[in-house]
């Protein structure tokens, strides 16, 4: 599991404010499909909102804390029926570094019109 140290946490929060859910687990519970499906966004988007329904609040503890150790991830935020997770993507990573930066675009100045 990912330890973040309290910046990085509320700057996540920050950022998942505006997410919507992309996993529901629903009365099945944490099924190996649903952990799957979890892994695939978390490559996707590396932070990503999971809405839990149903109404045990142990229940909920209990699948975030095993979607953290066994995919490896950072838990960020548990309100309510909302779990966020982060979990760092290295090729993402890796194209942000590597990307090229782009050409700043040429100042434009006033011009004084003389008539």
């Amino acid at each position: 599991m990912q330890q973040l140290n309290s910046a990085q946490v509320r700057e996540l929060r920050a950022q998942a404010h505006g997410l919507n859910p992309v996993v529901s687990i629903s009365e099945n519970g944490l099924t190996d499909a649903v952990l799957k499906e979890i892994d695939v966004c978390l490559k996707a988007h590396e932070l990503i909102k999971i809405r839990v329904y149903g109404d045990s609040r142990e229940d909920r503890l209990a699948y975030y804390e095993r979607i953290c150790q066994e995919l490896a991830a950072a838990p960020v935020q548990h309100i309510g029926k909302l779990l966020v997770v982060y979990r760092e993507n290295p090729d993402k990573s890796a194209a942000k570094n590597t990307a090229k930066p782009r050409p700043a675009a040429p100042r434009r100045t006033k011009r004084s019109f003389q008539g």
